[in-house]
This record gives structure tokens, C-alpha cells and sequence, in this order.
């Protein structure tokens, strides 16, 4: 006879409790465990984010190890070099077209993303290959060639790197939101983001090995090796991973105007508060990223051996928020407020950096630091995932490369303001035009964080209209009678 187990309302058995227990604690620790669907299996998603490995090889060796090879190893002067690595940012705005133009390319070969896929790689290759060139002729080493060949040929390096990258990047973003089905994007963009940041520490480290101790033939090889490494990463990323559609054969096909399009993508006071939002966020994180190792070491007196590591406390920090913001996704947290919590650890962050000094902390500096990257995380992956979710059919690369535009855009400006303002300041703090209390090293550094925490008290303010303010997450009804509950109740309450 079989004998019914009857379960007591709000006391679930021990084997469900176990089971979700589990199910929630392997989310956590596998944040990235679910990012996979029958559309779009692990592995070829994990061989397509290999063209965010090229990009953050490039820009590890345009931003970071080219900066100080230049500076140091080759004597070329600082505003020079401060002038070679900005001008890949004056192709950002650009970005938006790129995409928009992948929207609606129509090839006799039926593909839409690959042929600018191909471009943008074959536009990294060329300025790579040319490159480390161009700089020996920059430092003068090349006395009988004309002046104005080395800056020149440099310009001409970088911006093809630059115009590469922002290609590779903006088109590759909009292939993985054609192949992720909608429910999947958030996640996706979040280990996209990971892959990113996995290849801008690798490099990293393996550039820094490879050059030292430092040659002309070595910096040679290195560049031209980085070129290579990226046609084979690119071209092994986009392999079978766009179907050909025939219906993209014809040439008659209407084809709508970017400003037409660009004007519904950004219609009305909600698009042009996100892009607003997003342009406000990058700038309040981006305006130290020249200034946090000179912090630590003219303000705190910390060694060489301790402010290098920064980058990787970043990166930790980083990792860190691309794992809470996929567990988050995956769980249906919304994206905007997943932006408004990096930008409160962001607030958390400055706000240590400053204390730090006064306090002669390390322990501050580098809780600041973690925070920043965590912060940073947090925001580029809810904002990028919202700009995934709102693309109409067949705008995905209009709505990325908007958001490459603005976000770049903002950034490069925001770094050019933070070494401006650090030096005006600092240099009328330590002359006395400030007072005597300011005329130390970390006025012009304050000053700096200071803006930066105005400008994301900003961002919230730009940012919260856009929040969902309805809990995302079923809520079940309330039973209408429960004996510890008496008076009235509201059948399915928000949470809000």
C-alpha cells in the first residue's frame, strides 16, 4: 500500500532544498556554465570569441607596450607618442557607419559580416606590418631618410590598426548577436568581454617577455609576429560561422540611409538618454587610466614592483564583474540596474583613491583599484547588453558600433581631460596659487576623482529613467487568507 507524503506549506523536503542548493551554488561558480545553446554551442562561440583575443592583443601593444617602447627604449618625445596612440580614436566615431553598413551590405557571396570582418583584420595586418618600421625611421635611426617620413609612416600605422580594430570589434560583436538567440545575448556578451580581457593580460605578459632585453630586430619581430598571430586568430573566429543567404544577392534591394537609420535607432528621450548614459559612465572611468601607477608612486611612495601590478588588480577586479554580471543576467537582473551597480562601486572606488592619501594607505589604493575594475565590468556589460537587446532585426551592427562610438569616443576624450586637469592643477597647487594646505603631489590626482565621482553621480541620473522598475522575476500570489497575516493583502505585489 502506498502511503502519501503530504508537504507542510513553507518546510520543502530535504532532497528539493539540496537540489536548488545546488543548481544555485553552480551557477556561482560556473557563471558561464549555461552561455551555451543549440543555436550557438559552446565550442563554436568559444572559437568566435577569438577575435576579441585580437583586439585586446592590439590594443595592449598600441595603448600599453608601444607607449613605453617609444617613450624609453627609442627616446621619442612624449607628446608625440601621446599624439600616435589618440589618433586610432578619431576613427571611433565611425563605428556606427561600419556596423550599419555590415546591416545592410549585399554580397554575390551571400554574406553580410564577413567581408568587413575580413577588411578590419586585413587592415590590422597592414599597420602592424609596416609599424615597427615606421618607428625606427620616428627615432632616428634612419638619419638619411626625410623628416617627415617617420611621423608620417607611424600616423599611417597606427590609424590602420586603429581603423582595423574598431572594424574587427564593432562587426564581430553584431555576428555574435545574429547567431545568439535573444534570451542568450546578455551571456554572451559577458564572456565576450572576458575574452577580451583574458587577451589583453596575456599579452600583456607575453610581450613583456618577449622584449626583453629590448632590440630594433626583437621590437620587428614582435609587431610583425602580433600581425600574424592576428590573421590566424581572425580567420579561425569567423570559420563556418556565417550561413550564406542568397536573398542577399540582389543589388536592387532597398537599402535605408544611415541617418534614417541612425535617427530611429536614437529616437526619442529615451535613445538619446542611453547613449548619453553610456557616454557619461565611460568618461567617469576612463579619466585615470594614465594616472593610477604615478598615483601610487609620487603620492604613496610605492616601489616600481608594486604599481605594476596594478594592471593585473584591475583585471582581477574585472574578472570578478564579468562573473557577477553574468550570474546576474542569467537570472534575469536587469541591465540598466546591473549598470547602476558598477557605477556605485565605481563611487566606493574614488572615493577610497582619494582617502588614500591623506590616510597613506596602500590597502585603500588597492581596494580602489579592484573596485574600479569590478565597477568598470559591471557597466560595460549591462550597457553593451542593453544596446544588444534594443537592436531591431537586422540593426545589431548600427546599435554595437553606436555603442563602440560613443564608448570610445568618450574615452579617449575623458584620459585627454584627466592629463590636462592633473597637470593644470598640480602645477597651481605646488606654485601656492591653490593655498598652502593643496601644495602637495595628490591635489592635481584629487582633482581628477573628484570629477570623476561627479560624473558618475551624473550617470546615475542619466541612467535611472532606464531601469526596469518592475521586478523582472515572477512573483507568486499571495494566498488571500494566512493566519499569522491579518488584514488585507495585495494579490502578486511588486517588489518595487
Amino acid at each position: 500500500m502506498s502511503q502519501t507524503v503530504r508537504q507542510v506549506p513553507g518546510k520543502p523536503n530535504s532532497a528539493r532544498t539540496k537540489s536548488r542548493l545546488w543548481s544555485g551554488s553552480g551557477s556561482l561558480l560556473l557563471p558561464f556554465a549555461s552561455v551555451a545553446t543549440p543555436e550557438l554551442p559552446l565550442g563554436r562561440l568559444m572559437r568566435l570569441s577569438l577575435f576579441q583575443v585580437s583586439v585586446g592583443m592590439a590594443l595592449v601593444l598600441v595603448i600599453g607596450t608601444l607607449n613605453r617602447v617609444m617613450i624609453v627604449e627609442l627616446g621619442v618625445p612624449a607628446w608625440l607618442v601621446a599624439l600616435m596612440i589618440s589618433l586610432p580614436l578619431v576613427l571611433a566615431p565611425f563605428r556606427a557607419i561600419v556596423g550599419h553598413r555590415s546591416d545592410t551590405h549585399r554580397s554575390v557571396l551571400g554574406w553580410r559580416r564577413l567581408p568587413y570582418l575580413w577588411m578590419g583584420t586585413l587592415l590590422q595586418f597592414g599597420g602592424f606590418a609596416i609599424m615597427p618600421f615606421a618607428l625606427i625611421v620616428l627615432s632616428g635611426d634612419a638619419p638619411n631618410a626625410p623628416s617627415f617620413v617617420g611621423p608620417a609612416a607611424s600616423g599611417l600605422a597606427f590609424l590602420l590598426v586603429g581603423a582595423g580594430l574598431h572594424t574587427t570589434q564593432t562587426v564581430g560583436l553584431a555576428l555574435a548577436t545574429d547567431l545568439a538567440p535573444p534570451h542568450a545575448r546578455s551571456r554572451v556578451v559577458t564572456l565576450l568581454c572576458v575574452m577580451l580581457l583574458l587577451g589583453m593580460l596575456g599579452s600583456a605578459l607575453v610581450f613583456g617577455r618577449l622584449l626583453a632585453p629590448f632590440s630594433e630586430f626583437r621590437l620587428i619581430q614582435v609587431i610583425q609576429g602580433a600581425g600574424v598571430l592576428t590573421l590566424v586568430l581572425n580567420f579561425t573566429a569567423v570559420w563556418k560561422q556565417e550561413a550564406r543567404d542568397p536573398a542577399r544577392h540582389g543589388l536592387s534591394q532597398p537599402r535605408a540611409p544611415f541617418r534614417e537609420a541612425f535617427r530611429g535607432l536614437g529616437d526619442g528621450v529615451r535613445g538619446k538618454r542611453r547613449l548619453f548614459a553610456v557616454g557619461l559612465g565611460t568618461m567617469a572611468f576612463s579619466m585615470q587610466d594614465v594616472l593610477l601607477e604615478p598615483y601610487g608612486g609620487q603620492v604613496l611612495h610605492l616601489p616600481v614592483a608594486v604599481t605594476t601590478t596594478l594592471t593585473a588588480m584591475l583585471a582581477v577586479g574585472g574578472l570578478a564583474g564579468f562573473g557577477v554580471s553574468a550570474l546576474l543576467l542569467s537570472r534575469g537582473f536587469d541591465r540598466y540596474r546591473l549598470a547602476s551597480l558598477g557605477v556605485l562601486a565605481g563611487l566606493l572606488a574614488f572615493s577610497a583613491l582619494i582617502f588614500a592619501a591623506p590616510a597613506s594607505s596602500p590597502v585603500l589604493f588597492g581596494l580602489g583599484t579592484l573596485l574600479i575594475g569590478l565597477g568598470s565590468a559591471l557597466f560595460v556589460v549591462g550597457t553593451l547588453s542593453a544596446a544588444m537587446e534594443q537592436a531591431r532585426d537586422g540593426q545589431g551592427g548600427l546599435a554595437l558600433g553606436t555603442w563602440g562610438a560613443v564608448q570610445a569616443f568618450a574615452a579617449g576624450l575623458a584620459i585627454l581631460l584627466g592629463g590636462v586637469t592633473h597637470d593644470l592643477v598640480g602645477a597651481l597647487g605646488m606654485h601656492g596659487r591653490l593655498g598652502a594646505t593643496l601644495a602637495v603631489p595628490s591635489t592635481g590626482y584629487g582633482t581628477v576623482y573628484a570629477i570623476e565621482i561627479v560624473l558618475l553621480f551624473a550617470t546615475l541620473v542619466a541612467i535611472g529613467p532606464l531601469a526596469g522598475f518592475r521586478s523582472v522575476l515572477p512573483i507568486p500570489s499571495v494566498p488571500a487568507r494566512l493566519p499569522s497575516a491579518p488584514g488585507p493583502l495585495i494579490q502578486g505585489a511588486s517588489l518595487s
